[in-house]
């Protein structure tokens, strides 16, 4: 599947269920689906809890239950809320202030 292609699904999703059972270090691909304005409906594991403001963005489940209803409540989100979270949490220059943050603190930790 091309890029293109996997863009286009996202886009056409009414949501992107992730219903993985293991502590997810990142999950580019909430980030993914989001920026295509697509919500993600997820397991609170890993790194899920951070990349999915729950509510807004998605939901955060605990069970099977609560995602088979968090579905029926996904039209209630906003698609532009979900570009918008990416764009301020998630973009490359975000990205990059982060990390040059860290690597300041680092240094000037090596300074003392």
């Amino acid at each position: 599947m091309s890029d293109e292609e996997r863009l286009d699904l996202y886009k056409r999703a009414r949501a992107l269920l992730f219903p993985i059972q293991w502590d997810e270090p990142f999950g580019l691909v909430m980030v993914e689906a989001m920026a295509c304005g697509t919500p993600v409906l997820a397991f609170g594991r890993g790194s899920v809890p951070e990349i999915i403001d729950d509510g807004r963005t998605g939901f955060v489940v605990s069970e099977v239950e609560e995602m088979v209803e968090a579905v029926k409540k996904v039209d209630s989100l906003d698609p532009r809320v979900c570009r918008k979270w990416v764009k301020e949490h998630f973009s490359a220059e975000v990205m990059i202030k982060a990390y040059e943050e860290v690597y300041q603190d680092i240094m000037n930790r090596e300074k003392r």
